[in-house]
């Protein structure tokens, strides 16, 4: 793995302890340069630190370029939370090389090795046999689209042991929370330490001063939450592989500033705030990934040891209830490849652990988690992902969420795609989307027709 911090003209503490002295200095601002040559800088830097005064702290942003990192160590550590941004290599629109996955510390290389190969032959495999098919369902227009499409889908047959570049930015409080919490993260461990040893250098590179800071993340106590999954299941009644409760009704109207691409709605906060809900959702690791980008969408992510099971997600198009002429052959040639890495994984997970076997685990591997939305976030989000050109499996979440909610509540009818609340609000170009138009006209349809394959 390798980890580079981006630099600034200012160093972190300078401009904490510049922030902090000018709320009580009257006469003018203190720049980061006032703050660096004072002599109490050190001192009050970790007054207002131990006393949890952490805002000072926040003014700072790194930005890490990061090399070598699994997916699995981006979904439980990077993405987690709301408090950073990242933009990644996608796996939707790139295609993947089979050099670049992680090894578990004290696996045997060898046998890792191939497992890796034949899942990188899986997928390979899959997109050959799926870009055919694609270009049957395609319109005319995106035919040349059907490759990238392909790799889409047969991304599900990559392990989260997968790994990814990115830049990632976080504030100087998120990277000694990140410091603190891998000491009791439950997966991917020996990288996630690995991580933070290389971050640590970065941060020391660029400011001395947070040494002392970094100390004390490091003997702060924590502890991972302890989510009982099946208890909420019970309690919540819940059925199926999504479930609404805990409605709070409270009545908003949509405008313009949910309509524009600059989300003012963000800034300008209504009464959509006080609705709110939760959901129980199972979805893929390859879904979740990209459900983490809804930062105001936060959920509960047990263990995977604790929620474990052989559960996979299939997608409609490799179903064979797809009916395509080769779709039994492609299904087929699916469930080998899980059920392969399923063997692979158990048999690794007794001899390394859960923890550093979970590497093993493919995309398509099924979760369970409880997330909290309040209106406002969840019209972005219906927005973003009720578009056609959202990913297949997050699309049909969301839709389940949307249309449970309409049975329980009108509200429900201001959760809806781009495009049909741009024509409600008269905004030109109805699709914001430009030549990524998916083709469909879906503000013309009612929200019982809405389907997808791919």
């Amino acid at each position: 793995m390798r980890v580079k911090a981006l630099k600034s003209n200012y160093k972190p503490t300078d401009i904490a302890v510049g922030s902090a002295r000018s709320c009580y200095f009257g006469k003018h601002i203190i720049t980061p340069e006032d703050a660096a040559k004072w002599d109490k800088k050190e001192m009050l830097l970790n007054s207002i630190f131990k006393a949890g005064h952490h805002t000072t702290l926040m003014h700072y942003h790194f930005t890490f370029l990061i090399e070598g990192m699994s997916r699995l160590l981006i979904w439980r550590l990077l993405h987690s939370h709301p408090f950073y941004n990242s933009e990644q290599i996608s796996q939707r629109y790139a295609k993947m090389k089979i050099e670049n996955f992680t090894f578990p510390k004290n696996a045997d290389k060898e046998k890792w090795q191939k497992y890796y190969e034949k899942m990188f032959f899986y997928y390979e495999e899959l997109i050959e046999k799926l870009i055919p098919e694609i270009e049957k369902v395609l319109p005319k227009f995106k035919k040349k689209e059907a490759k990238k499409k392909a790799q889409e889908f047969a991304r599900y047959l990559l392990p989260v042991g997968m790994n990814a570049h990115l830049y990632h930015t976080i504030n100087v409080i998120t990277a000694l929370r990140y410091i603190n919490a891998v000491k009791v993260i439950p997966e991917a461990k020996d990288e996630a330490k690995e991580f933070i040893s290389l971050i640590k250098k970065e941060m020391i590179k660029i400011d001395k001063s947070l040494a002392p800071l970094i100390e004390f993340a490091e003997n702060e106590e924590v502890v991972f939450p302890n989510i009982d999954m099946e208890k909420i299941k019970k309690q919540k009644n819940v059925k199926e592989n999504v479930e609404i409760f805990d409605i709070v009704e409270y009545d908003f109207e949509l405008n313009v500033n949910y309509a524009g691409v600059l989300r003012t709605s963000n800034i300008y906060l209504d009464e959509a705030i006080l609705g709110s809900f939760n959901s129980y959702i199972k979805l893929s690791l390859s879904a979740d990934a990209q459900n983490q980008r809804h930062r105001r969408s936060p959920a509960l992510r047990p263990k995977l040891e604790d929620i474990y099971k052989r559960d996979y997600y299939i997608p409609p198009i490799i179903s064979s209830k797809f009916q395509a002429p080769n779709s039994k052959k492609i299904e087929k040639l699916y469930k080998e490849a899980v059920e392969f890495s399923y063997d692979f994984f158990e048999e690794q997970k007794e001899i390394l652990g859960f923890s550093e076997a979970a590497y093993a685990l493919l995309n398509a591997h099924n979760i369970e988690i409880i997330e909290h939305n309040d209106f406002q976030e969840f019209a972005h989000k219906a927005q973003m992902r009720l578009c056609f050109n959202a990913q297949e499996e997050i699309f049909n979440i969301v839709y389940s969420q949307v249309k449970k909610l309409k049975e329980k509540t009108k509200l429900a009818d201001n959760f809806m795609p781009p495009c049909v609340l741009r024509f409600k609000e008269n905004i030109k170009p109805i699709c914001p989307e430009g030549e990524r138009f998916c083709g469909v006209k879906v503000w013309k349809m009612n929200f019982d027709e809405y389907e997808r394959l791919i």
